[in-house]
Formats: C-alpha cells, sequence, structure tokens
C-alpha cells in the first residue's frame, strides 16, 4: 500500500464510507516504515471533524484497590498482590474539590472512577449528589463516571443529576477478553453500554492495547465499538503492573501505538478518540505524533499511576501545533485568586 492508497482510503471516510474490515486489517498490519505516511491520512480525518483542538479530560480516583473482578491488568483487583492505594468512596466534598482542580487544570470532562463490579447504593448516591453540585457550579465542565456494570436504572440516576457520559471498556476484542477476564463476560459490559446510551447518556468506552493480542484483535475491537456508535474512545497502552498477571508484559513499541491510533480514527472518524493510560510508558518521545491521530487525552496522570503534568500536555499540545479545548465558563466558578474563568479560559487557549 502507498500513500495514495492511505490518502484515497482518508477521502473515502471523510466522504461517509464505512471502513471494511479488510481495509483495517491492511492499516492496522501496515510496515513500520510507512507509519508517518498512514499518519498523515489519519490526520486528514481528526482534521476533517476535529480540527486542531485537543480535549483534556483528568480522572478521580473515587474508589480505590478494592474491585473483586479479575481483570488481569489490574493492580486495583483485591485477588493480585497489586500496589494499589485502598480506601473507600469518597466523600461528595473531596468529588467537588477533584472539580474545581481539573477545571482550573484546563480539562473539558472531569471522569469519577470506582474499582467496583458495580456500584452500591451508597455509592450511585454518592457520586449522584456530588454531580449535582458540581453542575451547580461548573455547571460547562462535562461529568463523566465509570462505576463498572450497571443495573436496570442505575444509568438514568447518573443522568438525572446532571453526568454526561459513563465509561465502561470494553478492554479488548470478544475473541481476546476471555484471556483477560474470567469473573463477567465482554457481553455483561456490551450490555452497560447500551443501558448508558438508553439512559441518554453518552458512551466513552474503549480498551488496552498491548495484552498479548493479535492486531486482529484491535480491528474487531474497533469494529465492535464502532457497531455500538459510541461518542468516546479512550485507547491505553499497557504499563505493566507489578504484582498482576500481566505484570512481565512487553511494552508496545511507539510505531506500534501510532500505528493502532491511526486505524481506529479511520475506523471511527467522528469520536472523541483520546490517547489514555500508558501513553507516556510507551509513546515516550514519541507523543506529539498521537495527536495527529487522536484529538483528546488524559492529563494529570491516571486512577494508580503517576503522568504528565497538565502544564507539560498543554506545552507538548502548543508545540505540536494544536490548540486545548475549553470548557464553558461561567461566572459562578470560583477562583481563588478572584478572577474570573473567563479570564483563564482567555489565559490557557
Amino acid at each position: 500500500m502507498n500513500s495514495m492508497d492511505y490518502d484515497r482510503m482518508a477521502d473515502e471516510v471523510i466522504s461517509g464510507s464505512a471502513l471494511s474490515r479488510e481495509q483495517a486489517m491492511d492499516l492496522a498490519s501496515s510496515p513500520d516504515v510507512e507509519i508517518l505516511t498512514l499518519l498523515s491520512a489519519a490526520f486528514k480525518i481528526r482534521r476533517r471533524f476535529h480540527g486542531r483542538t485537543v480535549n483534556l479530560h483528568i480522572l478521580q480516583n473515587a474508589k480505590s484497590g478494592l474491585c473483586p473482578e479479575d481483570c488481569k491488568f489490574c493492580s486495583q483487583s483485591t485477588r493480585y498482590g497489586g500496589d494499589a492505594e485502598r480506601y473507600p468512596i469518597k466523600t461528595v466534598e473531596d468529588l467537588l474539590a477533584g472539580a474545581r482542580t481539573a477545571l482550573a487544570s484546563g480539562a473539558v470532562t472531569y471522569c469519577m472512577v470506582t474499582s467496583t463490579r458495580g456500584p452500591s447504593a451508597r455509592e450511585l448516591q454518592t457520586i449522584c449528589e456530588a454531580s449535582r453540585q458540581i453542575k451547580g457550579e461548573m455547571p460547562g465542565l462535562r461529568l463523566c463516571a465509570s462505576l463498572g456494570l450497571l443495573a436496570d436504572g442505575q444509568a438514568g440516576e447518573l443522568k438525572r443529576a446532571g453526568v454526561d457520559r459513563y465509561n465502561h471498556n470494553l478492554e479488548t476484542s470478544p475473541r481476546h477478553f476471555p484471556e483477560i477476564v474470567t469473573t463477567h463476560s465482554i457481553q455483561d459490559r456490551v450490555s452497560t453500554v447500551k443501558l448508558s446510551r438508553a439512559a441518554g447518556l453518552e458512551a466513552c468506552c474503549g480498551g488496552i492495547l498491548g495484552m498479548g493480542e493479535d492486531v486482529e484483535d484491535w480491528v474487531d475491537l474497533a469494529l465492535l465499538l464502532r457497531e455500538l456508535e459510541v461518542e468516546s474512545v479512550p485507547v491505553n497502552f499497557l504499563d505493566p503492573r507489578p504484582g498482576t498477571p500481566l505484570g512481565a508484559q512487553p511494552r508496545m513499541s511507539p510505531v506500534a501505538c501510532l500505528r493502532a491510533l491511526s486505524m481506529f480514527r479511520f475506523v471511527l472518524p467522528k469520536v472523541d478518540l483520546r490517547i489514555a493510560g500508558g501513553r507516556e510508558a510507551t509513546l515516550r518521545s514519541m507523543q506529539p505524533l498521537a495527536l495527529f491521530a487522536a484529538n483528546s487525552m488524559f492529563t494529570e496522570g491516571y486512577l494508580t499511576t503517576p503522568g504528565a503534568k497538565s502544564s507539560v500536555d498543554l506545552r507538548m499540545i502548543a508545540e505540536a501545533g494544536f490548540e486545548p479545548a475549553v470548557a464553558p465558563q461561567t461566572p459562578t466558578s470560583p477562583r481563588k485568586d478572584g478572577a474570573s474563568r473567563q479570564g483563564h479560559a482567555d489565559r490557557v487557549g
């Protein structure tokens, strides 16, 4: 495949054609030497649907290290000897303070995450009350919740409380999923995605690459996400955690990460495609190139691992020729220095 083939495929995607599985496999299997050509074509799609802005998201680990599930990558599982900190769900006040910090750091989305199979009544109540208060004070900040598997009615409660988006990753392809998780099925996860969308929540749903899967699994995951019509796709790259069954798994190469991101952009041209956990450890010096396929990123670290500070990421975004998206600001959003939020928006934008 040559540069004209990549460009032609990009033009077809921009015009509304859906990439076939065979075409996606060609992209996912392309040689390393063609990575810049492939990335250039992916950027045509990214620029058409997302311009040159980058959405910053900040995670809040609202309940840590207490999950009973056996996901082999996760240091928060109680089944493994991971080093994740353990604590019950944080208070509404803590979650509200985290939202203020996220907005001040330039985030457009604040995501509250709990380590659990699914939310208890108390945990759901805490997240809902925090969401109501956050939206009352910072209505421009988008809220995402990630609370595990949902039961009937729970997604509706989150929606009414002001949550905009529900995160529940599929993690990998249906074929590879049983190699990674046995305490629940990928269909359980798909059901939660469908419940959240039926309640009017946007679906944030992605996966983790580098868990011993094949490129065929990348493609099958991307195609399933397209079938589910999710709005947001975080792509994580495994950063092996000590004590977990995947603790000795080698990291992906930067070029492999970029190739996967490019394929996801071709298959999912309009989604909020996000570089997520492990990006610093796997992409390393090639991180800026990821922005030519992805239009979104997590900043200020992850659930159990540190990451780049927002100031570092904002500098990287600017130096790569992009600009951060800014959450709509309101006079009701307090600043410690007394300045208006609009002034802050002008400064970081």
